[in-house]
């Protein structure tokens, strides 16, 4: 599937039409929003879009890539094995305080999930299936190439963990409604952190306990 051209430093124009286009998809989805109201959004007509974005799903393609691309960096960077416990905390802690703070790819992902399709397709393709497979990989067990359980294990540790982040996000308006808290703000995204760190914490002492994970040695990473 091809990428649109990038129109992340294209000038302020096509910036907001961006800010707009973002929210409009991580409200409505891709199918229910429409051009004409988020150009309403920008203060322009609908054919001024079009000298920006060819086409609704140029608009949604490029959306998607300024809002994923800082968030898989930051996986990118943290893609290594943990050398303990206290480093997998680490990570998770700045993997899900990213997320948490950026609601609109949780909301986006939401849509695309439910209405599945094209939109589906292109977060899984292009984003999600190479990472959520280094993911898996890295989690404790995961390196048992030749234990089908254990590798089910690890990716149940990823899907769980995703839809702990993801759910949290998308479920912040019922829960903010059930117990009076901003969930998307200090302190409960604070609380949140600390519960999934100590998640993490035992799952990797629990698997080092049961030599799950193996010791670094010297020149190996």
């Amino acid at each position: 599937m091809k990428r649109a051209r990038s129109h992340r430093i294209k000038g302020s124009t096509s910036t907001r039409i961006l800010d707009a286009a973002e929210a409009h998809f991580a409200r409505h989805g891709y199918g229910a929003a429409s051009l004409g109201d988020i150009a309403d959004a920008v203060r322009i007509r609908t054919p001024s879009l079009y000298k920006h974005f060819a086409s609704k799903r140029e608009l949604y393609v490029a959306v998607v890539e300024r809002l994923f691309s800082p968030y898989f960096e930051l996986l990118n960077r943290l893609m290594t094995v943990p050398e303990d416990a206290e480093h997998a905390e680490r990570n998770l802690v700045a993997v899900a305080s990213h997320y948490m703070q950026t609601p609109n790819l949780a909301h986006l992902v939401q849509h695309a999930a439910l209405a599945g399709g094209e939109e589906l397709t292109l977060l899984v393709d292009h984003w999600y299936k190479p990472l959520f497979r280094r993911a898996a990989e890295l989690t404790p067990g995961g390196h048992w190439h030749g234990d089908a359980g254990a590798r089910e294990r690890a990716v149940s540790v990823v899907v769980a963990f995703h839809s702990m982040m993801s759910g949290y996000v998308t479920m912040a308006s019922l829960h903010a409604r059930l117990t009076g808290q901003k969930p998307l703000r200090e302190p409960a995204i604070g609380h949140q952190l600390e519960l999934m760190r100590r998640l993490v914490g035992e799952l990797w002492q629990a698997a080092a306990g049961s030599h799950a994970v193996p010791r670094k040695t010297k020149g190996h990473a």
